[in-house]
This record gives C-alpha cells, sequence and structure tokens, in this order.
C-alpha cells in the first residue's frame, strides 16, 4: 500500500488560498490542508503522514491522515527519519518542494512530488467527484421523485 508523506507547511505555501489563511490562523491553515488532503484520498487505499513545523496546538481529526509535529526538531528532519524507518522505501512518496528533503527521498529509493503538482492534484474542483455526482443526481430528479412517491409539483 502506497504511504504519502507530506511537508505540511511547504504544501500549504503552494496552495495560495492556504497560505493567506496561514498568515494570519496557522492551526486553521493546518486544519484545512489535513481536511483537504483527507478528502483527497477518502477513495484510495493508501496510508498518509503529514509533518508540521513546531508544536501541537489542537489536534486534528481526520480519517485518512496521520498528523506528526516537530516539536523541537525540523519537519525535515522527522521526514527523513520516517523515510529511514521505513523497511520498504518503495511504496513511499514524499511530497515536498525542499530540495535536500527531495534529493534524500530520490537516493532512499521513495517516489517525490513536489509540493505545486500535488497541490495541483489536491486542490478542490480539480477532482471533484462530488460535484459531479451532484450534477448527474440533479438530472434525475424525477425518478427520484417517482422512487420516493413523490408528487412532480
Amino acid at each position: 500500500m502506497k504511504h504519502y508523506i507530506i511537508d505540511g507547511n511547504n504544501l500549504i505555501g503552494k496552495i495560495s488560498t492556504l497560505k493567506k489563511v496561514q498568515q494570519k490562523e496557522k492551526q486553521l491553515s493546518r486544519e484545512k490542508l489535513a481536511f483537504t488532503v483527507d478528502n483527497f484520498l477518502h477513495d484510495k487505499k493508501v496510508k498518509c503522514t503529514i509533518h508540521f513545523d513546531g508544536f501541537e496546538q489542537l489536534p486534528i481529526k481526520t480519517s485518512r491522515c496521520k498528523i506528526i509535529y516537530s516539536n523541537n526538531q525540523t519537519a525535515d528532519d522527522k521526514i527523513k527519519y520516517q523515510i529511514e524507518q521505513t523497511s520498504n522505501r518503495k511504496i513511499l512518496i514524499v511530497v515536498t518542494s525542499d530540495n535536500n528533503v527531495r534529493e534524500f527521498a530520490r537516493v532512499c529509493s521513495c517516489d517525490v512530488l513536489k509540493s505545486e503538482e500535488f497541490a495541483n492534484l489536491i486542490r478542490p474542483g480539480k477532482t471533484d467527484n462530488e460535484k459531479k455526482i451532484i450534477d448527474e443526481m440533479r438530472n434525475n430528479v424525477d425518478e427520484f421523485k417517482k422512487l420516493f412517491g413523490v408528487d412532480g409539483d
């Protein structure tokens, strides 16, 4: 099973809406990123770890992502440590635009995605299956009315 390791602050910096939020409310930008990634991965059989610099303020609960704070270290060091501790590094997809971490991941046989590439993948609207499903449902209103015994008016 593939495992995404995400440099959270680096990714936030590549998503303009989150970058603006981060300038005023760091915790909120982290939550929004975690929920966006969680939503993107909801139908995929993958694991995910998001690394943030600094200390945990309020726990962020997601169904697909584990959140790790670097505390007194850097998130880059924590990411490298996680890579080192993984026995099968070929399952790892490291998401960062930090050159040092990217090179380390490559040397360790990990797949690497630049943060801006991953940001384009998770951007709402790009892969939004919900909108497509809702549009299809709207086109089938008459069928739903029949199914649930609702009059046409």
